[in-house]
């Protein structure tokens, strides 16, 4: 599985490059490019791993990735099943700030986009509050071109840096990506298996055999790379994995979520979700339904 450095297809000329997926599966791949990238999720949904962050994502979602962040939007399993369906749609707006919008700091009018580029050198989720708003200009730069995609591109940058409040960081604090291209491939695997076989009882051997390391050089490599061992990630993604159940509703009882997710028993299940969310999972579900019911449903096209 090759990773890791995305070439993003340049036009000629823009500042500006909009990529529209609608396709049967998210790109496959960790990879990062060298342009910031905007992505707006129209249809589909998976875990996001950028950097050593990981969460469940879905339509909707606006998301900042910074550049030269290590990413991948994992679809779900259900993806690959018929590759013959256009399951997803996303639109990926990329700008190289460095190369062609250094000048906006400048510009007096234009210092707050500067600051908010400047301050994203990781990744951001946008809050559902302002998705509705950001999805229009996201579609019309998309359908636009030359100037007019670049002023378009100015309305979203300007909703971003002057409007939108409570932006989530994707970040735990560790910034540096020195993936070199073997590391990368690895890092990929081991990511990919772990997605997709979450459910499974993933001992260490096996994933350090995965990672074609012995089990104490495994350790090693991988909390150096993402500052958290390796079943920490293991369990954000089991939970991330239950977060989306409860969102689909597709549950008999917590313990069958515990179970559904790779846990031996409700207890450790309870205690790893409220470690990882900051709640319980019974408050979960009662602060989901609470937002189902007073909160209109994320756009789509």
């Amino acid at each position: 599985m090759k990773v890791v450095q995305f070439t993003v297809p340049v036009a000629k000329g823009e500042s500006v490059v909009v990529q529209e997926d609608i396709l049967p599966y998210f790109y496959n791949y960790l990879h990062r490019h060298v342009e910031a990238q905007i992505t707006l999720i129209i249809k589909g949904e998976g875990t996001l791993i950028a950097g050593n962050y990981t969460q469940p994502f879905k339509a909707g979602e606006v998301y900042v990735i910074g550049a030269n962040q290590p990413h991948i939007f994992k679809g779900d399993a259900i993806y690959f099943e018929n590759i013959k369906t256009k399951n997803i749609h996303a639109i990926h707006v990329y700008f190289n700030y460095d190369n062609t919008l250094s000048h906006l700091s400048n510009v007096p009018e234009l210092e707050a986009m500067a600051k908010f580029i400047s301050l994203t050198p990781n990744s951001l989720q946008l809050s559902p509050d302002y998705e509705k708003q950001a999805a229009i200009i996201i579609k019309k730069i998309a359908k636009s071109t030359g100037f007019d995609r670049l002023v378009n591109f100015m309305n979203l940058l300007h909703l971003f840096s002057d409007t939108a409040k409570n932006w989530k960081s994707l970040s735990t604090g560790f910034s540096k990506y020195t993936f070199t291209d073997s590391e990368g491939i690895r890092m990929n695997n081991v990511y990919q298996y772990t997605i997709e076989n979450y459910s499974e009882n993933i001992t260490l051997s096996k994933i350090s055999s995965i990672a074609h390391i012995t089990k104490h050089a495994f350790c090693k490599y991988f909390k150096k790379h993402t500052r958290k061992t390796y079943f920490c990630f293991l369990n954000e993604v089991r939970i991330n994995e239950a977060c989306k159940k409860i969102i689909k509703g597709n549950f008999d009882s917590i313990a069958s979520i515990a179970y559904a997710t790779g846990f031996n028993n409700a207890i450790s299940f309870n205690r790893v979700f409220k470690k990882t969310t900051g709640m319980s999972p019974t408050d979960y579900i009662k602060e989901y339904k609470f937002k189902e019911e007073h909160v209109q449903a994320p756009y789509h096209q």
